[in-house]
């Protein structure tokens, strides 16, 4: 087994342009839906994009239907 390495996996995929929009894109919606302090939930997109953050197309929702829904 190879050693992982962090740095490189970070500066070739993390840190590219598009993974941090994505990443401030995913934590806007999290702070739009669950303001400063977490309750357990996960943001679900009602449309299923989640690209489209705005307030009437997300929801709080449980883990559970999160992560089963397609």
């Amino acid at each position: 087994m190879t050693k992982r390495n962090y740095r490189r996996e970070y500066d070739q995929y993390h840190g590219t342009k598009l993974q941090i929009k994505r990443r401030a894109s995913r934590n806007k919606a999290r702070r739009l839906a669950n303001g400063r302090k977490g309750d357990g939930l996960d943001v679900d997109h009602k449309d299923g994009n989640p690209m489209n953050n705005s307030k009437g197309n997300l929801r709080k929702v449980s883990k559970k239907y999160n992560r089963s829904r397609k």
